[in-house]
């Protein structure tokens, strides 16, 4: 581990939080404030919390526990009057109602997916950026964990046609084309050119701008479409000239929204690829 002198912080942004995390280090050296940090982020929805506030007035028995595995509910009211309290799923329902994305057009995205991951994995392109650890299983147990668990590659599209909304019985957002309850953590090392040079590391990539937007808290998915607009905006470059996107895929209703609000096909080949 780094020793007590290290300073550390914690940043949220709920799903961004990493990204967000590692543009802030990017940023402090730059600044000039540091050569060296370690930045990434860390999801444990198995363990996310119950929580309950105060009650309203004294002696009230009107205290209510919410469950925050999709979404943190414990809301302050003024924010819950003018914003609502949708959890993620709703969010992208609403998305999905919006942008008019159909249910088909979610599950093909949503099988497109699994296929590239599986591609991917038996691949080994993620291998080199796995750390295998081992996890308890029970009875003092363990085995050890070097592939990502949740892919499906045994899906089918018959088979996601099947399955029912997870927000409403007639909803378009189901189990199948949303992404699932998972564990999960990433850290990365951000150099500046004087730390590469002097501890002689090879760079993977490089840092060369960032950009965030806000969005109606009801269809927070779309996020990544304005963000990525005014990074363009900023940046001064063309959409066209990127190679290669990774677009966080929460819900099919989401990536394919943002895909839509950008231009680009369901199925660009350079998107996840």
């Amino acid at each position: 581990g780094l020793p007590v002198a290290v300073p550390g912080s914690t940043i949220n942004r709920l799903c961004g939080s990493g990204l967000d995390a590692i543009g802030t280090a990017a940023r402090a050296i730059v600044a000039g404030d540091a050569d060296l940090m370690i930045a990434g982020g860390v999801e444990s929805m198995t363990r996310a919390p119950f929580v309950m506030g105060k009650a309203t007035a004294p002696f009230s028995r009107t205290a209510k526990i919410e469950d925050t595995t999709i979404g943190w509910r414990f809301v302050n009211p003024l924010m819950a009057a003018r914003y609502g309290t949708d959890s993620m799923p709703e969010t992208a329902e609403n998305v999905a109602s919006e942008f008019a994305i159909a249910r088909a057009d979610q599950d093909a995205f949503a099988y497109r997916s699994q296929q590239r991951t599986a591609a991917a994995q038996a691949a080994g392109f993620f291998s080199g950026e796995i750390v295998p650890i081992d996890a308890p299983t029970g009875s003092k147990g363990s085995q050890t964990v070097a592939v990502d668990e949740h892919p499906r590659p045994e899906t089918t599209l018959e088979a996601l046609a099947k399955l029912k909304g997870v927000v409403r019985p007639d909803g378009t957002v189901t189990a199948g084309n949303a992404s699932g309850v998972n564990d999960g953590a990433v850290a990365c090392l951000i150099a500046s050119g004087r730390a590469v040079e002097r501890y002689a590391l090879r760079p993977l990539a490089r840092i060369h701008a960032m950009a965030t937007a806000g969005v109606p808290p009801r269809i927070m998915g779309i996020g990544p479409a304005p963000a990525t607009q005014k990074l363009l905006e900023r940046t001064g470059r063309r959409l066209g000239e990127i190679d290669v996107i990774e677009l966080n895929e929460a819900f099919a209703a989401q990536a394919l929204a943002v895909l839509r609000l950008l231009g680009l096909p369901d199925d660009a080949d350079h998107v996840n690829p």
